[in-house]
């Protein structure tokens, strides 16, 4: 073992000591870590200069009370966290996510999955992250307006829009983002873009709902193509059934491919026939009633309960758009025993790493998270643009540069894997491409 590689194990065992009991924090970083050894080889003023210990440690975390009152008058407290990870490339950006698995680790996980999945879509933004254990499922309007808005009485003070542009995520749609966005408006008498997923009617951007979705896919067809594939035709698996899922899943059906499969947190539906996402979209995005209840309308289809199994079900593509860590070794391996040729992650981190390793050894084409999901915040960074500018593009026009975004980004990806002898790795491709713009401005900076 060579001295950089015997310095990045070390700075392992660093973050692990200090953040204990933060798994998931642990994984991202460790993922991060192992692609970096070639670049360290060559640019060893990474070390020297302290870009690698700057990175893995947070600018700010702020974690705040958020007392509220439900509709029978009983007073509720929850946890508020925002976690601004890395500004080197622009002000933090990164969603909230309201959800009762939250608490700091998971927070700082997607806040460091951040900032290079932000470095890859070109444009100016850096890493952040937020949320609460607060489940707004259950909850009344009114009951989610008051926690939302006292999670922001607390937070304004530390976001702007040239500062923290916080976005949604889990459990934090256009209602909530709207009930935010009303608070800070009312808290800093001033309307500007501090918020993205707004509705059009006050500033959000056309194609903001569907971006993550549609720019899963269009990343997914640049690695398709390049291997001599493509979705028409194919059989694709889909879990969740949130936005991501939902518009991956038309934006794969307007390719060619037949979505036979998607989930929720109770559990699986399978439709030989095709899903019906008209009927999906009216049960998940009008009537927030249960995937279950799908085969009410198409009792052809099939529902499990229960997500694990979701996987054995044959196809050609799979997109994972559920949660962390929700396809593991033996889910890869019944993908790849079911024919599967292709993965790419539409949630954060998705794939454990032994089935990362798994799909990877059968020579599964693989899309991480970082580079594949990165879709919707580019849109939010569009979002931005156009509150700046007091204006509006069309669908059309946002939707294009949300497909040349997400191909640059494959070429990025793919081009940085090569460059440092992985070539068609586009996990380590993607780490790699991400750490370097973020790690030089680090550097133009000075210890920082």
């Amino acid at each position: 073992m060579n001295i950089r590689s015997e310095y990045l194990n070390g700075l392992m065992e660093r973050v692990i000591q200090r953040n204990p009991a933060e798994p998931e924090f642990h994984q991202a970083v460790g993922e991060v870590l192992s692609s970096l050894v070639p670049v360290v080889e060559a640019r060893p003023e990474y070390i020297t200069e302290g870009v690698m210990d700057c990175l893995v440690e947070p600018e700010r975390i702020i974690k705040f009370r958020v007392p509220w009152e439900d509709e029978k008058g009983q007073i509720h407290v929850n946890r508020g966290f925002r976690v601004q990870f890395n500004s080197a490339i622009g002000p933090y950006k990164g969603g909230l996510r309201f959800h009762p698995s939250v608490y700091e680790g998971i927070i700082k996980f997607l806040g460091f999955e951040q900032i290079f999945k932000n470095s890859l879509t070109g444009l100016p933004i850096g890493g952040g992250k937020g949320g609460s254990d607060f489940d707004p499922k259950g909850r009344t309007d009114l009951e989610v307006m008051r926690f939302c808005q006292s999670f922001m009485t607390e937070l304004f003070k530390y976001i702007g829009p040239d500062t923290d542009v916080p976005a949604g995520d889990i459990g934090v749609g256009s209602r909530e983002i709207g009930y935010l966005f009303g608070q800070y408006k009312r808290l800093r008498n001033e309307f500007t873009g501090v918020l993205t997923g707004k509705g059009l009617s006050y500033g959000g951007s056309l194609a903001r709902t569907e971006a993550t979705g549609y720019g899963l896919c269009y990343f997914a067809d640049c690695m398709l193509r390049d291997a001599g594939r493509g979705f028409e035709g194919a059989r694709v698996v889909i879990s969740g059934s949130g936005n991501v899922a939902i518009y991956a899943c038309e934006k794969a059906a307007q390719f060619g491919a037949k979505v036979v499969a998607m989930s929720d947190s109770g559990g699986y539906l399978y439709d030989g026939d095709g899903i019906d996402l008209a009927l999906v979209k009216q049960l998940k995005e009008v009537q927030r009633r249960r995937i279950s209840d799908y085969v009410e309308s198409r009792p052809r289809a099939e529902y499990h309960a229960g997500c694990r199994d979701i996987w054995s079900i044959p196809c050609d593509i799979a997109l994972p758009c559920a949660t962390q860590n929700e396809l593991d070794g033996n889910a890869a391996r019944a993908l790849i025993a079911g024919g599967c040729f292709a993965v790419a992650e539409g949630a954060n981190m998705p794939c454990t790493p032994e089935a990362v390793e798994a799909l990877q050894a059968a020579g599964v084409l693989f899309a991480p998270a970082k580079a594949a999901n990165a879709g919707g915040v580019a849109t939010s960074a569009l979002e931005m643009s156009q509150n700046s500018m007091r204006f509006y593009w069309s669908f059309e026009e946002v939707d294009e540069h949300l497909k040349r975004i997400m191909t640059d980004l494959y070429r990025n990806a793919s081009r940085a894997a090569e460059q440092y002898g992985m070539a068609g790795n586009l996990a380590a491709g993607a780490n790699i491409a991400g750490f370097l713009k973020v790690a030089d401005s680090m550097l133009a900076y000075g210890v920082v």
